[in-house]
Protein backbone atom coordinates (compact mmCIF):
# COMPACT_ATOMS: atom_id res chain seq x y z
CA UNK A 1 0.00 0.00 0.00
CA UNK A 2 1.23 3.53 -0.97
CA UNK A 3 2.80 5.80 1.83
CA UNK A 4 1.12 8.97 1.50
CA UNK A 5 -0.38 10.96 4.24
CA UNK A 6 -1.53 13.62 2.63
CA UNK A 7 -5.07 14.55 1.71
CA UNK A 8 -5.51 13.76 -1.67
CA UNK A 9 -8.40 14.97 -3.94
CA UNK A 10 -8.53 13.43 -7.45
CA UNK A 11 -10.35 15.63 -10.13
CA UNK A 12 -13.30 14.74 -11.81
CA UNK A 13 -11.47 14.22 -15.03
CA UNK A 14 -8.51 11.65 -14.12
CA UNK A 15 -8.48 8.55 -15.63
CA UNK A 16 -7.58 5.37 -13.54
CA UNK A 17 -3.92 4.31 -14.04
CA UNK A 18 -3.42 1.32 -16.95
CA UNK A 19 -4.93 -1.25 -15.94
CA UNK A 20 -1.81 -3.77 -17.65
CA UNK A 21 0.06 -4.40 -14.22
CA UNK A 22 -3.27 -6.25 -12.76
CA UNK A 23 -3.93 -7.92 -15.81
CA UNK A 24 -0.92 -9.27 -16.59
CA UNK A 25 -1.39 -11.75 -13.39
CA UNK A 26 -4.34 -13.14 -15.00
CA UNK A 27 -3.66 -16.96 -16.20
CA UNK A 28 -5.91 -19.57 -17.50
CA UNK A 29 -4.71 -23.53 -16.87
CA UNK A 30 -7.80 -24.99 -19.28
CA UNK A 31 -6.00 -28.21 -18.49
CA UNK A 32 -6.07 -27.89 -14.96
CA UNK A 33 -9.15 -25.98 -14.73
CA UNK A 34 -7.71 -23.52 -13.30
CA UNK A 35 -8.24 -19.69 -13.62
CA UNK A 36 -5.78 -17.27 -11.77
CA UNK A 37 -6.14 -13.55 -10.86
CA UNK A 38 -3.75 -11.86 -8.80
CA UNK A 39 -2.46 -15.20 -7.30
CA UNK A 40 -6.54 -16.10 -6.60
CA UNK A 41 -8.29 -19.01 -8.05
CA UNK A 42 -11.30 -17.75 -9.72
CA UNK A 43 -14.20 -19.13 -12.22
CA UNK A 44 -16.02 -17.86 -14.87
CA UNK A 45 -19.61 -18.09 -14.22
CA UNK A 46 -22.53 -17.23 -16.63
CA UNK A 47 -24.25 -14.09 -16.09
CA UNK A 48 -27.82 -15.08 -16.56
CA UNK A 49 -27.25 -18.00 -13.90
CA UNK A 50 -26.06 -15.33 -11.00
CA UNK A 51 -29.99 -13.94 -12.23
CA UNK A 52 -31.40 -17.63 -11.00
CA UNK A 53 -29.77 -17.78 -7.80
CA UNK A 54 -30.41 -14.48 -6.94
CA UNK A 55 -34.54 -15.29 -8.12
CA UNK A 56 -34.12 -18.95 -5.84
CA UNK A 57 -32.72 -17.13 -2.36
CA UNK A 58 -35.21 -14.25 -2.97
CA UNK A 59 -38.12 -16.44 -3.50
CA UNK A 60 -36.71 -18.94 -0.39
CA UNK A 61 -35.65 -16.46 2.09
CA UNK A 62 -37.19 -12.96 0.97
CA UNK A 63 -35.81 -10.21 -0.40
CA UNK A 64 -33.89 -9.10 2.97
CA UNK A 65 -32.07 -12.18 3.80
CA UNK A 66 -31.13 -13.13 0.19
CA UNK A 67 -29.78 -9.42 0.06
CA UNK A 68 -27.81 -9.76 3.16
CA UNK A 69 -26.26 -13.21 2.00
CA UNK A 70 -25.10 -11.80 -1.16
CA UNK A 71 -23.68 -8.62 0.28
CA UNK A 72 -21.87 -10.62 2.45
CA UNK A 73 -20.55 -12.82 -0.50
CA UNK A 74 -19.14 -9.27 -2.22
CA UNK A 75 -17.74 -8.32 0.97
CA UNK A 76 -15.52 -10.99 1.01
CA UNK A 77 -14.46 -10.93 -2.01
CA UNK A 78 -13.26 -7.56 -1.68
CA UNK A 79 -11.54 -8.19 1.04
CA UNK A 80 -9.65 -10.92 -0.64
CA UNK A 81 -8.92 -8.30 -3.89
CA UNK A 82 -7.49 -5.89 -1.63
CA UNK A 83 -4.79 -8.22 -0.28
CA UNK A 84 -4.20 -8.89 -3.48
CA UNK A 85 -4.02 -4.97 -4.60
CA UNK A 86 -1.60 -4.45 -1.40
CA UNK A 87 0.83 -6.39 -3.21
CA UNK A 88 0.63 -5.19 -6.90
CA UNK A 89 0.56 -1.42 -6.41
CA UNK A 90 1.66 -1.34 -2.99
CA UNK A 91 4.48 1.72 -4.04
CA UNK A 92 1.90 3.60 -5.88
CA UNK A 93 0.05 6.81 -4.90
CA UNK A 94 -3.55 6.53 -3.31
CA UNK A 95 -5.79 6.86 -5.83
CA UNK A 96 -3.37 4.60 -8.18
CA UNK A 97 -3.72 1.88 -5.62
CA UNK A 98 -7.24 2.28 -4.29
CA UNK A 99 -8.02 2.17 -7.85
CA UNK A 100 -6.95 -1.96 -8.14
CA UNK A 101 -10.33 -2.43 -6.47
CA UNK A 102 -12.60 -1.19 -9.04
CA UNK A 103 -10.12 -2.44 -12.09
CA UNK A 104 -10.18 -5.90 -10.87
CA UNK A 105 -14.06 -6.07 -10.63
CA UNK A 106 -14.03 -4.80 -14.19
CA UNK A 107 -11.29 -7.34 -14.87
CA UNK A 108 -13.37 -10.43 -13.14
CA UNK A 109 -16.39 -8.77 -15.71
CA UNK A 110 -18.93 -7.49 -13.03
CA UNK A 111 -18.77 -3.91 -14.11
CA UNK A 112 -17.11 -1.27 -15.43
CA UNK A 113 -15.99 1.63 -13.16
CA UNK A 114 -15.81 5.53 -13.69
CA UNK A 115 -14.36 7.35 -10.90
CA UNK A 116 -16.45 10.76 -10.04
CA UNK A 117 -14.76 12.52 -6.57
CA UNK A 118 -11.76 10.45 -4.50
CA UNK A 119 -10.60 12.12 -0.83
CA UNK A 120 -8.45 10.04 0.93
CA UNK A 121 -6.11 9.45 3.67
CA UNK A 122 -4.48 6.34 4.48
CA UNK A 123 -2.88 7.56 7.54
CA UNK A 124 -6.12 8.82 9.21
CA UNK A 125 -8.29 6.23 7.71
CA UNK A 126 -10.33 9.23 5.66
CA UNK A 127 -12.00 8.52 2.90
CA UNK A 128 -14.91 9.97 0.64
CA UNK A 129 -14.85 8.08 -2.87
CA UNK A 130 -18.06 8.57 -5.51
CA UNK A 131 -18.25 6.51 -7.96
CA UNK A 132 -20.12 5.57 -11.33
CA UNK A 133 -21.28 2.24 -12.59
CA UNK A 134 -21.37 0.84 -16.12
CA UNK A 135 -22.75 -2.37 -17.63
CA UNK A 136 -23.11 -4.08 -14.03
CA UNK A 137 -24.15 -7.53 -14.38
CA UNK A 138 -25.56 -7.90 -11.07
CA UNK A 139 -27.73 -4.75 -11.43
CA UNK A 140 -28.91 -5.22 -15.29
CA UNK A 141 -29.77 -8.64 -14.58
CA UNK A 142 -31.61 -8.07 -11.07
CA UNK A 143 -33.91 -5.44 -13.56
CA UNK A 144 -34.41 -7.79 -16.40
CA UNK A 145 -35.79 -10.44 -13.42
CA UNK A 146 -38.01 -8.13 -11.50
CA UNK A 147 -38.63 -4.88 -13.61
CA UNK A 148 -37.68 -1.16 -12.25
CA UNK A 149 -38.42 -1.16 -8.68
CA UNK A 150 -37.49 0.99 -5.40
CA UNK A 151 -34.57 -0.66 -4.27
CA UNK A 152 -31.26 -1.03 -5.45
CA UNK A 153 -29.37 -3.96 -6.61
CA UNK A 154 -25.90 -4.09 -6.69
CA UNK A 155 -26.23 -6.09 -3.49
CA UNK A 156 -22.91 -7.97 -3.97
CA UNK A 157 -20.80 -5.24 -5.84
CA UNK A 158 -21.80 -3.09 -2.79
CA UNK A 159 -19.90 -5.58 -0.38
CA UNK A 160 -17.33 -5.61 -2.45
CA UNK A 161 -16.44 -2.19 -2.54
CA UNK A 162 -16.97 -2.06 1.41
CA UNK A 163 -15.16 -5.18 1.67
CA UNK A 164 -12.36 -3.73 -0.24
CA UNK A 165 -12.01 -0.56 1.30
CA UNK A 166 -12.31 -1.66 5.24
CA UNK A 167 -9.47 -3.93 4.26
CA UNK A 168 -7.21 -1.41 2.06
CA UNK A 169 -7.84 1.42 4.86
CA UNK A 170 -7.89 -1.12 8.20
CA UNK A 171 -11.02 0.84 9.04
CA UNK A 172 -14.84 -0.43 8.70
CA UNK A 173 -16.00 1.41 5.23
CA UNK A 174 -19.83 1.38 3.68
CA UNK A 175 -20.39 2.50 0.38
CA UNK A 176 -24.37 3.07 -0.39
CA UNK A 177 -25.83 2.90 -3.87
CA UNK A 178 -27.33 6.01 -4.31
CA UNK A 179 -28.62 5.50 -7.61
CA UNK A 180 -29.16 2.45 -9.38
CA UNK A 181 -30.44 1.17 -13.39
CA UNK A 182 -32.90 -0.98 -11.69
CA UNK A 183 -34.52 1.94 -10.20
CA UNK A 184 -35.17 3.56 -13.56
CA UNK A 185 -32.00 5.33 -13.46
CA UNK A 186 -29.61 5.56 -16.07
CA UNK A 187 -26.17 4.35 -14.64
CA UNK A 188 -25.49 3.55 -11.18
CA UNK A 189 -24.19 5.64 -9.01
CA UNK A 190 -22.04 4.83 -4.95
CA UNK A 191 -21.04 6.77 -2.34
CA UNK A 192 -18.07 5.25 0.29
CA UNK A 193 -17.32 6.54 3.62
CA UNK A 194 -15.74 5.47 6.80
CA UNK A 195 -18.86 4.11 9.29
CA UNK A 196 -18.50 6.93 11.60
CA UNK A 197 -18.88 9.51 9.13
CA UNK A 198 -22.60 8.46 8.21
CA UNK A 199 -25.06 9.42 10.12
CA UNK A 200 -27.26 6.21 9.14
CA UNK A 201 -24.85 3.44 8.91
CA UNK A 202 -26.79 1.15 10.80
CA UNK A 203 -29.01 -0.20 7.78
CA UNK A 204 -26.25 -0.93 5.30
CA UNK A 205 -23.95 -2.93 7.85
CA UNK A 206 -27.43 -5.10 9.11
CA UNK A 207 -26.30 -6.59 5.28
CA UNK A 208 -22.82 -6.96 6.52
CA UNK A 209 -23.08 -8.85 9.40
CA UNK A 210 -24.95 -12.22 10.36
CA UNK A 211 -28.26 -11.83 11.69
CA UNK A 212 -29.02 -11.11 15.11
CA UNK A 213 -24.92 -9.97 15.60
CA UNK A 214 -25.70 -6.58 15.45
CA UNK A 215 -28.51 -6.66 18.14
CA UNK A 216 -25.67 -8.95 20.00
CA UNK A 217 -23.23 -6.01 19.76
CA UNK A 218 -25.63 -2.97 20.92
CA UNK A 219 -26.67 -5.61 24.30
CA UNK A 220 -23.29 -7.04 25.16
CA UNK A 221 -22.03 -4.16 27.20
CA UNK A 222 -25.40 -3.45 28.88
CA UNK A 223 -26.26 -6.91 29.60
CA UNK A 224 -22.52 -7.54 31.27
CA UNK A 225 -22.91 -4.33 33.04
CA UNK A 226 -25.90 -5.79 34.78
CA UNK A 227 -25.71 -9.59 35.33
CA UNK A 228 -24.01 -10.88 38.12
CA UNK A 229 -20.43 -11.57 37.19
CA UNK A 230 -17.71 -13.67 39.32
CA UNK A 231 -15.95 -11.87 41.32
CA UNK A 232 -11.84 -12.19 40.87
CA UNK A 233 -12.38 -14.23 37.68
CA UNK A 234 -13.98 -12.57 35.34
CA UNK A 235 -12.32 -9.48 33.69
CA UNK A 236 -12.58 -5.91 34.72
CA UNK A 237 -15.61 -3.77 33.63
CA UNK A 238 -13.29 -1.42 31.47
CA UNK A 239 -12.38 -4.42 29.58
CA UNK A 240 -15.89 -5.35 28.64
CA UNK A 241 -15.37 -3.81 25.12
CA UNK A 242 -12.93 -6.13 24.43
CA UNK A 243 -15.32 -9.71 25.22
CA UNK A 244 -17.43 -7.80 22.19
CA UNK A 245 -17.19 -10.08 18.81
CA UNK A 246 -15.52 -8.13 15.77
CA UNK A 247 -15.88 -9.59 11.78
CA UNK A 248 -17.42 -9.93 9.17
CA UNK A 249 -15.56 -12.63 7.26
CA UNK A 250 -17.46 -15.73 5.84
CA UNK A 251 -15.76 -18.25 8.70
CA UNK A 252 -17.00 -15.85 11.67
CA UNK A 253 -20.01 -15.07 10.26
CA UNK A 254 -20.78 -19.15 9.60
CA UNK A 255 -19.36 -19.49 13.18
CA UNK A 256 -21.49 -17.07 14.42
CA UNK A 257 -24.39 -18.69 12.95
CA UNK A 258 -23.83 -21.73 14.45
CA UNK A 259 -23.86 -19.86 18.14
CA UNK A 260 -26.99 -18.19 17.33
CA UNK A 261 -28.88 -21.49 16.47
CA UNK A 262 -27.98 -22.48 19.67
CA UNK A 263 -27.96 -19.67 21.97
CA UNK A 264 -31.46 -20.24 22.95
CA UNK A 265 -31.27 -23.81 23.76
CA UNK A 266 -29.51 -25.04 27.15
CA UNK A 267 -27.72 -27.77 25.05
CA UNK A 268 -23.62 -28.21 25.97
CA UNK A 269 -21.50 -25.97 23.40
CA UNK A 270 -17.75 -27.27 22.88
CA UNK A 271 -15.77 -24.33 21.29
CA UNK A 272 -12.87 -25.65 19.82
CA UNK A 273 -10.21 -23.62 17.91
CA UNK A 274 -6.23 -22.77 18.19
CA UNK A 275 -5.53 -20.64 21.70
CA UNK A 276 -6.27 -16.90 21.26
CA UNK A 277 -8.66 -17.14 18.47
CA UNK A 278 -11.62 -16.04 21.17
CA UNK A 279 -13.25 -18.87 22.79
CA UNK A 280 -13.89 -16.88 25.73
CA UNK A 281 -15.63 -14.26 23.89
CA UNK A 282 -18.03 -16.62 22.09
CA UNK A 283 -19.15 -18.13 24.84
CA UNK A 284 -20.07 -14.86 26.35
CA UNK A 285 -21.44 -14.18 23.49
CA UNK A 286 -23.84 -17.37 23.74
CA UNK A 287 -24.87 -16.23 26.75
CA UNK A 288 -26.00 -12.85 26.26
CA UNK A 289 -28.06 -14.31 23.11
CA UNK A 290 -29.72 -16.89 25.65
CA UNK A 291 -32.08 -17.22 27.66
CA UNK A 292 -29.94 -16.86 30.94
CA UNK A 293 -28.45 -13.64 29.70
CA UNK A 294 -29.67 -11.84 33.05
CA UNK A 295 -27.92 -14.60 35.21
CA UNK A 296 -24.29 -15.12 36.08
CA UNK A 297 -21.52 -16.24 33.48
CA UNK A 298 -18.95 -17.69 35.04
CA UNK A 299 -15.65 -18.33 33.39
CA UNK A 300 -13.00 -21.12 35.17
CA UNK A 301 -9.63 -22.02 33.39
CA UNK A 302 -9.02 -25.45 33.99
CA UNK A 303 -5.88 -25.60 33.41
CA UNK A 304 -5.05 -23.29 36.28
CA UNK A 305 -6.46 -25.32 38.67
CA UNK A 306 -4.32 -27.95 40.98
CA UNK A 307 -5.84 -31.52 40.60
CA UNK A 308 -6.10 -31.25 44.71
CA UNK A 309 -8.38 -28.36 44.20
CA UNK A 310 -10.60 -29.12 41.32
CA UNK A 311 -13.03 -30.95 43.71
CA UNK A 312 -13.09 -26.97 45.91
CA UNK A 313 -12.93 -24.96 43.47
CA UNK A 314 -15.66 -26.44 41.24
CA UNK A 315 -18.07 -27.93 43.95
CA UNK A 316 -17.17 -25.39 46.74
CA UNK A 317 -16.15 -26.00 50.47
CA UNK A 318 -17.67 -26.16 53.97
CA UNK A 319 -16.24 -24.86 57.10
CA UNK A 320 -13.90 -26.81 58.88
CA UNK A 321 -13.27 -29.27 55.87
CA UNK A 322 -9.90 -29.15 55.92
CA UNK A 323 -7.43 -26.88 58.24
CA UNK A 324 -8.25 -23.55 57.35
CA UNK A 325 -11.26 -24.17 55.57
CA UNK A 326 -13.72 -21.83 55.51
CA UNK A 327 -17.73 -22.28 53.90
CA UNK A 328 -17.49 -20.85 50.54
CA UNK A 329 -18.96 -21.52 47.15
CA UNK A 330 -17.78 -23.21 44.24
CA UNK A 331 -18.13 -22.29 40.38
CA UNK A 332 -21.16 -24.80 39.79
CA UNK A 333 -23.22 -22.61 42.52
CA UNK A 334 -22.13 -19.35 41.62
CA UNK A 335 -22.88 -20.01 37.87
CA UNK A 336 -26.98 -21.31 38.94
CA UNK A 337 -29.44 -19.93 36.54
CA UNK A 338 -26.49 -19.21 34.13
CA UNK A 339 -23.46 -20.51 32.50
CA UNK A 340 -20.46 -22.02 33.33
CA UNK A 341 -17.68 -21.77 31.06
CA UNK A 342 -14.96 -24.23 31.25
CA UNK A 343 -11.57 -22.77 28.86
CA UNK A 344 -9.37 -25.63 28.40
CA UNK A 345 -11.08 -28.90 29.59
CA UNK A 346 -8.99 -31.11 27.71
CA UNK A 347 -6.23 -30.21 30.34
CA UNK A 348 -7.88 -31.71 33.32
CA UNK A 349 -6.64 -35.02 34.68
CA UNK A 350 -8.73 -38.44 34.63
CA UNK A 351 -9.84 -38.18 38.08
CA UNK A 352 -11.09 -34.42 37.98
CA UNK A 353 -13.00 -35.43 34.70
CA UNK A 354 -14.62 -38.57 36.46
CA UNK A 355 -16.24 -35.69 39.46
CA UNK A 356 -16.83 -33.08 36.70
CA UNK A 357 -19.05 -35.73 34.83
CA UNK A 358 -21.20 -37.01 37.57
CA UNK A 359 -22.15 -33.26 37.91
CA UNK A 360 -22.88 -32.44 34.30
CA UNK A 361 -24.69 -35.86 34.30
CA UNK A 362 -26.72 -35.83 37.99
CA UNK A 363 -26.80 -32.10 38.03
CA UNK A 364 -26.19 -31.94 41.92
CA UNK A 365 -23.13 -31.31 43.67
CA UNK A 366 -21.96 -31.70 46.81
CA UNK A 367 -19.24 -29.35 48.78
CA UNK A 368 -15.77 -30.43 50.19
CA UNK A 369 -16.58 -31.77 53.46
CA UNK A 370 -20.44 -31.53 53.03
CA UNK A 371 -23.31 -33.66 54.12
CA UNK A 372 -25.99 -32.32 51.66
CA UNK A 373 -26.32 -32.43 47.89
CA UNK A 374 -27.27 -29.58 45.97
CA UNK A 375 -29.36 -29.32 42.78
CA UNK A 376 -27.74 -26.83 40.46
CA UNK A 377 -29.33 -25.19 37.36
CA UNK A 378 -26.34 -24.11 35.28
CA UNK A 379 -25.58 -24.27 31.56
CA UNK A 380 -22.39 -25.73 30.24
CA UNK A 381 -20.03 -24.61 28.00
CA UNK A 382 -16.40 -25.65 27.57
CA UNK A 383 -13.54 -24.94 25.24
CA UNK A 384 -10.00 -26.61 24.27
CA UNK A 385 -7.85 -26.12 21.63
CA UNK A 386 -6.38 -30.15 22.14
CA UNK A 387 -8.14 -32.58 19.44
CA UNK A 388 -10.06 -34.44 22.19
CA UNK A 389 -11.13 -36.89 19.99
CA UNK A 390 -7.30 -37.94 19.61
CA UNK A 391 -7.48 -37.37 23.40
CA UNK A 392 -10.17 -40.31 24.07
CA UNK A 393 -8.03 -42.13 21.61
CA UNK A 394 -5.07 -42.09 23.57
CA UNK A 395 -6.95 -42.60 26.64
CA UNK A 396 -5.68 -39.17 28.27
CA UNK A 397 -9.70 -37.92 27.87
CA UNK A 398 -12.98 -40.02 29.20
CA UNK A 399 -14.42 -41.13 26.19
CA UNK A 400 -18.20 -40.29 28.17
CA UNK A 401 -17.68 -36.93 29.35
CA UNK A 402 -16.22 -36.20 25.72
CA UNK A 403 -19.63 -37.12 24.53
CA UNK A 404 -21.06 -35.09 26.97
CA UNK A 405 -19.75 -31.82 26.18
CA UNK A 406 -19.34 -32.66 22.17
CA UNK A 407 -22.82 -32.32 21.79
CA UNK A 408 -22.66 -29.29 19.52
CA UNK A 409 -19.09 -28.46 18.37
CA UNK A 410 -18.02 -25.07 17.18
CA UNK A 411 -15.42 -24.69 15.30
CA UNK A 412 -13.31 -21.05 15.59
CA UNK A 413 -11.30 -20.59 12.87
CA UNK A 414 -7.78 -19.01 13.44
CA UNK A 415 -7.48 -15.42 12.59
CA UNK A 416 -4.89 -16.02 9.19
CA UNK A 417 -8.35 -17.96 7.91
CA UNK A 418 -10.11 -14.45 8.23
CA UNK A 419 -8.16 -11.96 6.78
CA UNK A 420 -11.00 -9.72 6.08
CA UNK A 421 -11.50 -9.23 9.70
CA UNK A 422 -8.24 -8.18 10.42
CA UNK A 423 -8.96 -4.17 9.97
CA UNK A 424 -11.94 -4.54 11.56
CA UNK A 425 -10.54 -5.76 14.75
CA UNK A 426 -7.17 -3.26 13.97
CA UNK A 427 -9.82 -0.74 14.04
CA UNK A 428 -11.61 -2.07 17.49
CA UNK A 429 -8.88 -2.53 19.17
CA UNK A 430 -7.24 0.84 18.34
CA UNK A 431 -10.64 2.84 19.91
CA UNK A 432 -10.21 1.04 23.12
CA UNK A 433 -6.69 1.88 23.78
CA UNK A 434 -6.21 4.91 22.60
CA UNK A 435 -9.31 5.43 25.27
CA UNK A 436 -7.53 3.44 27.89
CA UNK A 437 -3.82 4.92 27.42
CA UNK A 438 -5.39 8.69 26.86
CA UNK A 439 -3.00 8.73 23.19
CA UNK A 440 -4.12 10.44 20.11
CA UNK A 441 -3.59 8.14 17.76
CA UNK A 442 -4.71 8.96 14.48
CA UNK A 443 -4.25 5.42 13.21
CA UNK A 444 -2.54 3.17 11.27
CA UNK A 445 1.12 3.63 8.69
CA UNK A 446 0.51 2.21 5.49
CA UNK A 447 3.13 -0.18 6.40
CA UNK A 448 1.67 -1.15 9.32
CA UNK A 449 -1.54 -2.22 7.54
CA UNK A 450 0.46 -4.33 4.92
CA UNK A 451 2.25 -5.69 7.84
CA UNK A 452 -0.53 -6.75 9.78
CA UNK A 453 -2.51 -8.33 6.59
CA UNK A 454 0.67 -10.49 5.99
CA UNK A 455 1.62 -11.62 9.30
CA UNK A 456 0.70 -15.34 9.88
CA UNK A 457 -0.77 -14.35 13.95
CA UNK A 458 0.32 -17.65 15.56
CA UNK A 459 -1.42 -16.02 18.97
CA UNK A 460 -4.15 -15.07 16.94
CA UNK A 461 -6.84 -12.53 18.14
CA UNK A 462 -5.06 -11.90 21.05
CA UNK A 463 -1.78 -11.75 19.56
CA UNK A 464 -3.51 -8.93 17.56
CA UNK A 465 -4.80 -7.36 20.42
CA UNK A 466 -1.54 -6.74 22.44
CA UNK A 467 -0.11 -5.85 19.01
CA UNK A 468 -2.57 -3.09 18.77
CA UNK A 469 -1.69 -2.27 22.04
CA UNK A 470 1.70 -1.88 22.14
CA UNK A 471 1.26 0.22 18.84
CA UNK A 472 -0.76 2.77 21.14
CA UNK A 473 1.59 2.72 23.93
CA UNK A 474 5.08 3.06 21.86
CA UNK A 475 3.85 5.60 19.03
CA UNK A 476 3.75 8.12 21.45
CA UNK A 477 3.19 11.71 20.48
CA UNK A 478 4.08 10.74 16.21
CA UNK A 479 0.09 9.81 16.04
CA UNK A 480 0.71 7.52 13.43
CA UNK A 481 1.50 3.53 14.09
CA UNK A 482 4.39 2.75 12.60
CA UNK A 483 5.24 -1.52 11.84
CA UNK A 484 8.03 -0.86 14.51
CA UNK A 485 6.16 0.29 17.32
CA UNK A 486 3.31 -2.79 16.75
CA UNK A 487 6.05 -5.44 16.09
CA UNK A 488 8.53 -5.72 18.39
CA UNK A 489 8.60 -8.93 19.89
CA UNK A 490 10.64 -10.93 16.89
CA UNK A 491 7.83 -11.69 15.10
CA UNK A 492 8.14 -13.00 11.85
CA UNK A 493 7.14 -10.96 9.29
CA UNK A 494 7.25 -11.33 5.16
CA UNK A 495 6.17 -8.46 3.77
CA UNK A 496 6.86 -8.20 0.22
CA UNK A 497 6.07 -5.37 -2.61
CA UNK A 498 6.44 -5.32 -6.13
CA UNK A 499 7.03 -3.29 -8.94
CA UNK A 500 8.72 -2.91 -12.12
CA UNK A 501 12.04 -2.52 -13.15
CA UNK A 502 12.95 -0.35 -15.95
CA UNK A 503 12.80 -3.28 -18.52
CA UNK A 504 9.75 -4.12 -17.34
CA UNK A 505 10.09 -7.09 -15.46
CA UNK A 506 8.40 -7.95 -12.51
CA UNK A 507 10.69 -7.56 -9.24
CA UNK A 508 9.90 -7.82 -5.47
CA UNK A 509 11.21 -5.60 -1.93
CA UNK A 510 11.41 -7.92 0.72
CA UNK A 511 10.78 -6.69 4.12
CA UNK A 512 14.84 -6.20 4.91
CA UNK A 513 14.11 -3.61 2.01
CA UNK A 514 16.63 -5.60 -0.58
CA UNK A 515 15.24 -6.01 -4.15
CA UNK A 516 15.09 -9.45 -5.66
CA UNK A 517 14.08 -9.28 -9.22
CA UNK A 518 11.78 -12.26 -10.46
CA UNK A 519 14.07 -14.28 -13.19
CA UNK A 520 12.42 -14.06 -16.85
CA UNK A 521 10.79 -16.95 -18.33
CA UNK A 522 14.32 -17.20 -20.64
CA UNK A 523 16.79 -17.24 -17.07
CA UNK A 524 14.17 -19.65 -15.60
CA UNK A 525 14.73 -22.02 -18.07
CA UNK A 526 18.56 -21.60 -18.50
CA UNK A 527 18.29 -22.02 -14.78
CA UNK A 528 16.95 -25.38 -14.93
CA UNK A 529 18.88 -26.95 -17.49
CA UNK A 530 17.01 -26.58 -20.77
CA UNK A 531 18.25 -27.50 -24.30
CA UNK A 532 17.97 -24.51 -27.00
CA UNK A 533 15.33 -26.47 -28.31
CA UNK A 534 13.15 -25.77 -25.32
CA UNK A 535 13.84 -21.98 -25.59
CA UNK A 536 13.32 -22.04 -28.81
CA UNK A 537 9.78 -23.47 -28.68
CA UNK A 538 8.68 -21.12 -25.48
CA UNK A 539 9.78 -18.31 -27.97
CA UNK A 540 7.43 -19.64 -30.10
CA UNK A 541 4.76 -20.39 -28.02
CA UNK A 542 4.74 -16.94 -26.56
CA UNK A 543 4.85 -15.22 -30.16
CA UNK A 544 1.63 -17.38 -31.14
CA UNK A 545 0.07 -16.76 -27.67
CA UNK A 546 0.58 -12.78 -27.77
CA UNK A 547 -0.77 -12.38 -31.13
CA UNK A 548 -3.85 -14.77 -30.47
CA UNK A 549 -2.77 -17.70 -32.46
CA UNK A 550 -2.02 -15.78 -35.73
CA UNK A 551 1.04 -17.31 -37.27
CA UNK A 552 1.81 -14.68 -39.96
CA UNK A 553 2.17 -12.37 -36.76
CA UNK A 554 3.79 -14.50 -34.84
CA UNK A 555 6.25 -15.07 -37.35
CA UNK A 556 6.79 -11.19 -37.96
CA UNK A 557 7.24 -10.52 -34.33
CA UNK A 558 9.96 -13.09 -34.66
CA UNK A 559 11.84 -11.89 -37.68
CA UNK A 560 10.76 -15.30 -39.62
CA UNK A 561 8.72 -15.87 -42.44
CA UNK A 562 5.53 -17.61 -42.09
CA UNK A 563 7.08 -21.06 -43.66
CA UNK A 564 9.52 -20.57 -41.30
CA UNK A 565 7.50 -20.44 -38.50
CA UNK A 566 5.32 -23.35 -39.33
CA UNK A 567 8.82 -25.41 -39.96
CA UNK A 568 9.98 -24.41 -36.83
CA UNK A 569 6.87 -25.51 -35.24
CA UNK A 570 6.70 -28.90 -37.16
CA UNK A 571 9.74 -29.89 -35.57
CA UNK A 572 8.82 -28.72 -32.27
CA UNK A 573 5.52 -31.61 -33.15
CA UNK A 574 7.35 -34.06 -34.12
CA UNK A 575 9.92 -34.47 -31.53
Amino acid sequence: MPDDGALLQIPQDLAFPDIRDLASTLRFVPEQGHIWLAGRRMMLVHARSTGVLRRELINALGMERARAILTRQGYEAGAMDAEAAAKVRSRDQVFEAFSAGPQLHALEGVVRVEPIKFEADVRTGSLYAEYRWHNSVECSVHRELFGPGIVSAGWSQIGYASGYASVFLARPVVYREVECIARGHQACRIIGKPVDDWTDAEPDLKYMRSEQFQAHARQSVDLRRTAPREAGNSVSDTHNLTDCLVGASSEFNHAFEMLRHVADTDAVVLFLGESGVGKERFARALHDLGDRKRKPFVAVNCAAIPEHLVEAELFGVEHGAFTGAVSRPGRFERADGGTLFLDEVGTLTLSAQAKLLRAIQEREIERVGGTSVKKINVRIVAATNANLADEVKSRRFRTDLFYRLNVVPISIPPLRSRCADIPLLMEHFLEIYRTRHRRSIAGFDASTVAAMLSYDWPGNVRELENTVERGVILAGEEGIILPHHAFGANELLSIQSFDLDDRGQIRTHNDNGKLNRELSPIESLLRDGAKLTDIEGALLEEALTRNKGNRSAAARALGLSRAQFNYRMGLRSSS
